[in-house]
């Protein structure tokens, strides 16, 4: 394995990531004060500790996180796109997963923060209500903001089906990229532009100067499933990689154990199926997966019907005629 590999895939926690070298002077952020990544596990810990990279995948993840750029992860459904940022996370003990859910109607605001103006409305209205009440208290970071705070390791931000997203949400997040910091506009008109708001997965944070900028930049993990082209602008400050389906049988079978371990005994009837049925349309490996344990547990004869079944095809089977 080469020395300048930090993410190896071992899938056995290190400290890897300390070995990253200071950042390209075009990348180098000074957000502060310093905050300890949070404790925990990453999240979704069987699939980070069964998970299986490609070397490619490997080799872009690290590149990503030597040049402190966003990973745009593509590939067809049940190809380990989400859970590559869970692997990552879980072996260089990067804290958990901070997961942004990618819809039509999602904006760059749902990602940084929220601010609750009618709660704090209905406080201030209560009878012996505070004059000098915390405004802090109704903002909270969503996953892209507390990405974006001065942790002293880069936290793992998954940015999950960003082709789902409204045309111009992508050509947003490229200032947020660059700058690595974002301001708080319910902040930056007070007085005192200073506050603990809520993050999205810990405790209240210091918020100075009404904004937020960060110093490890986060490893950002876009996942894509090709349904769409993406801006050129946007694509060029991104290191890409691209998952394929396992090219054969012993590829596959090897990934069923590790998921399944004794229950993937005898499954190699299963496993063939699948390939000939994938030669008809699209199937993910985590329709083999189901199919194995149940065949493993259902009083059956027949189970390649039952098989089929559990793996349905995705896009519809191709018409041979």
């Amino acid at each position: 394995m080469p020395d300048w590999l930090l993410y190896t895939g071992s899938r056995r926690p290190h400290d890897g990531v300390d070995r990253l070298p200071p950042p390209p002077p075009w990348r180098a952020f000074d957000g502060g004060p310093v905050l300890p990544v949070p404790p925990g596990p990453s999240g979704n810990a069987h699939q980070a500790t069964t998970y299986r990279p490609s070397d490619d995948a490997v080799q872009q993840v690290n590149a990503a996180l030597y040049l402190r750029r966003p990973l745009l992860v593509t590939g067809p459904p049940g190809t380990g796109k989400s859970t590559l940022a869970y692997a990552v996370a879980h072996e260089l003990g990067l804290g958990p997963v901070l997961h942004w859910p990618i819809t039509s109607r999602t904006t760059l605001r749902d990602g940084l923060y929220q601010y609750d103006p009618l709660t704090r409305l209905y406080a201030a209205g209560r009878e012996n209500a505070p004059t000098d009440e915390d405004i802090g208290r109704y903002i909270r970071l969503g996953p892209l903001g507390t990405a974006l705070l001065p942790h002293r390791r880069p936290r793992v931000l998954l940015v999950d089906e960003i082709d789902k997203s409204d045309i111009d949400l992508p050509n947003d997040l490229l200032t947020i990229f660059e700058k690595g910091e974002y301001e708080i506009p319910e902040l930056t008109r007070r007085a005192d532009p200073a506050a603990e708001v809520m993050t999205a997965d810990g405790p209240r944070v210091a918020v100075t100067g009404g904004g937020v900028r960060c110093r490890a930049f986060p490893l950002v993990v876009l996942t894509s499933n090709g349904e769409r082209e993406f801006p050129p602008a946007f694509l060029r400050r991104c290191v890409s990689v691209e998952l394929r389906q396992p090219a054969g049988e012993a590829e596959l079978s090897a990934i069923v154990r590790e998921h399944l371990g004794p229950l993937a005994d005898q499954s190699d009837d299963l496993v063939r199926r699948f390939f000939e049925r994938s030669s008809s349309g699209t199937l993910a490996t985590d329709q083999l997966l189901n199919a194995v344990y149940l065949c493993r547990h259902a009083d059956t004869d027949d189970r390649r019907a039952l098989a089929d079944r559990i793996m349905p095809y995705l896009t519809g089977p191709i018409d041979d005629d």
